[in-house]
């Protein structure tokens, strides 16, 4: 079953406690970053969502394997790629869950989808609610994580639109997100 909660007033501190924890990780590794950036559904006020964090931790491209072992040292799992270009992922410790966290090349696809999905709700409540509405339906209708991400799809294509991304670069954007329901959730 996959839990779609109205939104917490608790989300942006919780982000808060996170980033100062990511950011002391690199310091202490001294690894430089760009930024550490709130994305995903939790990061747009009023915006029901998942109740999972994801947070992109943002470094140039030569940086990602110091970054990545930075984030080792404070318990998370490296899982490589996963089939998105430009972004590392991990399992996640205890302490820090729940969150989906990332190193994410500064200037990738990767990057951008999710700066701009968040940045346009964030500007548009009209269109943050109607999202809001297909996530919730999508929830309660989905069989798995795979059909609730392809049932967002043709509305997240028009968030993306709206932030300017081209066609080609939503087109990638919607292969990614099928080649990763193709392979399974647990993939």
């Amino acid at each position: 079953m996959i839990e779609v909660v109205e939104y917490q007033t608790s989300w942006p501190e919780r982000f808060r406690q996170l980033h100062d924890a990511y950011a002391a990780a690199l310091d202490d590794a001294a690894v430089p970053f760009r930024s550490i950036e709130h994305v995903g559904s939790t990061s747009v006020p009023g915006l029901a969502a998942k109740p999972v964090l994801d947070v992109d931790i943002v470094v140039d491209a030569a940086d990602v394997p110091a970054a990545v072992a930075a984030m080792a040292m404070i318990g998370f799992e490296s899982r490589g790629e996963l089939g998105v270009p430009g972004r590392q992922a991990f399992r996640t410790p205890e302490r820090f869950a729940p969150t989906n966290t990332y190193v994410i090349t500064v200037g990738s696809l990767a990057l951008r989808n999710h700066l701009t999905v968040r940045d346009v709700l964030r500007a548009d409540p009209a269109l943050r609610d109607e999202y809001a509405a297909v996530k919730r339906r999508a929830a309660s209708e989905a069989e798995d994580i795979d059909d609730y991400i392809e049932r967002k799809s043709e509305v997240l294509g028009r968030i993306l639109h709206a932030g300017g991304l081209s066609d080609d670069e939503r087109a990638a954007i919607t292969a990614t997100n099928r080649r990763i329901t193709d392979r399974g959730a647990a993939g």
